[in-house]
């Protein structure tokens, strides 16, 4: 059974930055992070590949970050310049299978999850 925990939510104003971990009890090939408000889809913002292929979308290019490392077995997202929209719960999730670039932002692509870490950004 593969283990998720997220960390480093929390409170900020915007234009602040936030660092997100995302620990793992093994290394996993591919591994993402997905962020879902109230009354809102969940939606992928971040995805890495074994190869370390980056996948994000253009709603936060530029401005989140995903690395990995593996000797600590965490995942990291880095996000700089936060708006009030970037608000909701952000979510860390892996799959031990290939993923190509068409579904590393796919929620039904993953079958490990963690239990999510709230991110919340005042204007």
């Amino acid at each position: 059974q593969v283990q998720l925990v997220e960390s480093g939510g929390g409170s900020v104003q915007a234009g602040g930055s936030l660092r997100l971990s995302c620990a793992a009890s093994t290394v996993i090939y591919s591994m993402a992070w997905f962020r879902q408000a109230p009354g809102k889809e969940r939606e992928g913002v971040a995805g890495i590949a074994g190869s370390d292929r980056k996948t994000c979308p253009e709603i936060v290019k530029g401005r989140f970050t995903i690395s990995r490392d593996n000797a600590k077995k965490t995942l990291y997202l880095d996000m700089n310049s936060l708006k009030p929209e970037d608000t909701a719960m952000y979510y860390c999730a892996a799959t031990g299978r290939f993923l190509g670039a068409d579904l590393s932002l796919q929620s039904a692509a993953y079958n490990y999850w963690g239990q999510g870490t709230q991110v919340t950004v005042s204007s």
